[in-house]
């Protein structure tokens, strides 16, 4: 365990390569960039491991002009400044010629080197490198550079690299294929959960037959918010305007969201830290909303002695949405139970509470459907890069409100079609992530030499590496030394003493780089 083939060496990966960085040519000349045909690779092109095209190009100006280089084809490209990285590498091969983003590095492999083997090793190590090498304390997660280059890689002799990259593209296709599929079953499962919540939601599709009337319920409301929120602006407009909204059944009406709240108030601000003491108080923050649900994996805490416990408390039913974060996610809601615990919640959330009769997990549903993210979007403002939307905006969001029952029977028979429909989801899930640690066990054993036969007529990769040291050195200028020497050939330069091989790294080391 932990040590290599026979023929095998350790090999720093800035030593398998010509290492390329990027450039963004100036926005400001628009000859840089108007009908430009030279490819411009960045991070939002990296979406397979092949590359076949580029969103972006620039001009031979901007080539010449600007910091940019241009890349021979058959690199493979690397992102080492993104958000991404805060769970994935991204790596791709680049079978065109093309420049580079500056949040980009390329390689491009030396003769005896296969790029793909160069890009099979980056996604080998990717735990190891974001783990490692991931740099901290910066806005925006970035990979050093040098450190990259200096990871000890394991290196076969050519052929023997040729026999493991076909074998790995041929089980591993078969792998990505399965996926795929199993992905397809799960966004499907997902397209007609969201289509089922439309159709209810519309009353297209509806639980109950009942002949009941939502106006008795909504003048109930009425009195309680009037008694409780008074004049606060939220319960002032209570007829929201409907001109192009879908049509709802007899029986149902359109309210305001704010006019069924008796509150609505912002979280607390206060710095939260980790658990210290038993009593103290989890606070619910906007990375707790998820999926129109709570999850409570990753929470913060304040005391319970803090002064804005008792004004922040939630009570059971309330109704939490952000009001900041990505345009993706900003106006997402969840409904808190008692069963999870006393809680408070943070200030870029905002609490609803509603009158007595209103089902939460109704409006929680009308908020998260195609519908109501339409609705937010409308009316949501940026901010550097946050999409935010305040709590008068959402006070006026439409809500199609049906007799209570009907809520309930409809929420009821929602619940179940949905856990019908889980249970293959699930099961693709864990097939997803059955296939992932497959892929990682077959990368595992392709980079500790048992993927494939090895061959001892091949030749050794130290023979290999030591070529290209001497090739590299033949290529560069001769230095004067009175009269101009001659520039060896690179056979003349692989026979004079060969360059010091990497060093292995520790037995520690190595038992580490094969088992991760």
């Amino acid at each position: 365990m932990g040590k290599l083939p026979e023929g095998w060496v350790w090999a720093r990966l800035g030593d398998l390569g010509e290492w390329f960085g990027g450039g963004t040519p100036s926005k400001g000349e628009p000859d840089y960039w108007e009908g430009g045909d030279v490819p411009w690779l960045s991070p939002k092109d990296m979406k397979s491991e092949r590359l076949a095209d580029v969103q972006d190009r620039i001009t031979e100006r901007a080539v010449k002009e600007s910091s940019v280089r241009m890349v021979p084809r058959n690199s493979v490209a690397i992102v080492t400044r993104s958000g991404v990285l805060e769970h994935s590498v991204p790596v791709a091969l680049v079978p065109f010629a093309t420049t580079l983003n500056q949040d980009m590095k390329a390689v491009v492999a030396y003769s005896g080197v296969l790029p793909e083997w160069i890009a099979w090793a980056l996604r080998r190590y990717e735990r190891k490198i974001l783990r490692e090498y991931r740099k901290a304390g910066t806005t925006v997660a970035s990979l050093s550079t040098p450190a990259l280059m200096g990871m000890l890689v394991p290196v076969p002799p050519f052929k023997e690299q040729q026999r493991i990259v076909e074998a790995l593209e041929e089980q591993l296709s078969r792998l990505d294929a399965a996926s795929v599929t199993l992905n397809k079953v799960r966004s499907q499962g997902s397209a007609l959960q969201k289509q089922m919540i439309s159709a209810v939601i519309s009353g297209r599709r509806r639980a109950t037959g009942s002949e009941d009337d939502a106006d008795t319920f909504i003048s109930q409301v009425d009195e309680q918010v009037a008694r409780v929120a008074g004049k606060k602006r939220w319960a002032q407009v209570r007829n929201p305007e409907v001109t192009g909204l879908y049509e709802i059944p007899a029986g149902w009406c359109w309210r305001t969201l704010g006019s069924l709240c008796l509150d609505i108030q912002y979280g607390t601000s206060a710095k939260t830290s980790p658990k210290l003491n038993v009593d103290d108080v989890p606070v619910i923050r906007m990375g707790n909303i998820q999926g129109g649900e709570l999850d409570l994996r990753d929470l913060k805490f304040l005391p319970a002695s803090h002064q804005d416990i008792e004004k922040s408390i939630l009570q059971d039913g309330d109704l939490l949405f952000n009001r900041t974060n990505s345009a993706e996610l900003v106006g997402k809601s969840a409904v808190y139970r008692n069963e999870v615990g006393a809680a408070v919640y943070a200030s870029y959330l905002i609490r609803c509470r509603f009158a007595e009769g209103v089902e939460p997990d109704w409006i929680n549903m009308v908020v998260n459907s195609n519908y109501g993210r339409r609705y937010i979007a409308s009316v949501v403002t940026q901010q550097v890069g946050q999409a935010n939307v305040n709590s008068a905006k959402m006070a006026l969001m439409p809500i199609p409100v049906p007799p209570p029952a009907e809520q309930r029977e409809a929420l009821k028979v929602l619940r179940d079609w949905e856990s019908a429909l889980t249970r293959p989801q699930l099961a693709a899930g864990a097939a997803v992530k059955r296939a992932a640690g497959l892929k990682s066990a077959i990368l595992r054993r392709a980079f500790n030499g048992g993927l494939v036969p090895q061959d001892p007529a091949d030749e050794p990769a130290a023979t290999l590496l030591a070529r290209i040291v001497a090739e590299r050195e033949a290529a560069k200028p001769a230095r004067k030394a009175g009269k101009r020497a001659a520039r060896p050939t690179a056979a003349a330069a692989a026979t004079k003493a060969a360059p010091a091989p990497t060093p292995a790294p520790s037995a520690s080391v190595q038992q580490e780089l094969f088992d991760q």
